[in-house]
């Protein structure tokens, strides 16, 4: 279950912050947090919107936009009683230009519908979890070249060597992919359809196209997932 952490901060009239509590006031606040921590989210009410799209799917990252390039996220797991969130409410960017109902090459829209959770990949260690995890460096790279066999697929090659346009593709070794899963977008990799669609670290700003959430709460989010586990997006 993804961890969910409370921050207190107490200051005075002048705002300086406050150097001492009583320990009356310490012993209620940690009763408090241990019960925060032992407690699991509330279960669903009714089915979520997602629920007769995912098929059999057990692990659910729900992502629906909010206006513009931002949306929210929460996270579901099926249970003998029905779907539970596990965390919600997650601050998310999408693309710059929104929402769309497909991919497509070149546009900056983030595309609507239920995709796979197949592998996970960074440029930091493997942090752990169900899903297969390549850590990256400079010599990896994304396929985004439609004319190339290698299109919408990860690579390993020096820039010079690499059969594939990488003017039209993304290198892997950059802050936004410390961790990323991919998204499972026009797995058929058809030509003009998309390609490179990952849920990755966000760096504050709207993406071309992927999901993009703070680092910490990825990291959890990939121990969690195990395969099967779907993202589904919505307006």
């Amino acid at each position: 279950m993804l961890n969910l952490y409370l921050t207190l901060r107490l200051v005075t009239d002048d705002d300086e912050p406050v150097r001492r509590l009583s320990g009356s006031l310490f012993a209620a606040l940690g009763a408090v947090c241990m019960m925060l921590a032992a407690a699991p989210l509330a279960a669903a009410t009714g089915a979520p919107w997602f629920a007769s799209a995912v098929g059999n799917a057990t692990q659910v990252v729900s992502v629906v936009g909010v206006g513009g390039s931002d949306a929210k996220m929460d996270v579901y797991q099926r249970t003998a009683a029905g779907w539970q969130p596990v965390a919600s409410g997650i601050p998310t960017h999408i693309g710059s230009a929104g929402l769309a109902p497909k991919a497509k090459s070149g546009y900056p829209a983030t595309p609507m519908g239920v995709y796979s959770l197949d592998s996970a990949f960074g440029t930091a260690p493997n942090p752990g979890g169900g899903l297969p995890y390549t850590q990256v460096g400079p010599n990896h790279w994304w396929s985004g070249d439609d004319h190339s066999p290698t299109f919408n697929t990860m690579q390993v090659c020096q820039k010079a060597q690499c059969p594939f346009d990488t003017s039209a593709s993304e290198n892997l070794d950059i802050p936004q992919y410390k961790h990323a899963v991919v998204m499972g977008v026009n797995k058929a990799r058809v030509p003009g359809d998309g390609s490179a669609f990952f849920f990755h670290t966000t760096d504050g700003r709207p993406t071309e196209g992927c999901v993009a959430i703070d680092d910490d709460t990825l990291v959890q989010i990939i121990r969690w997932l195990r395969p099967g586990a779907v993202i589904a997006i919505a307006k």
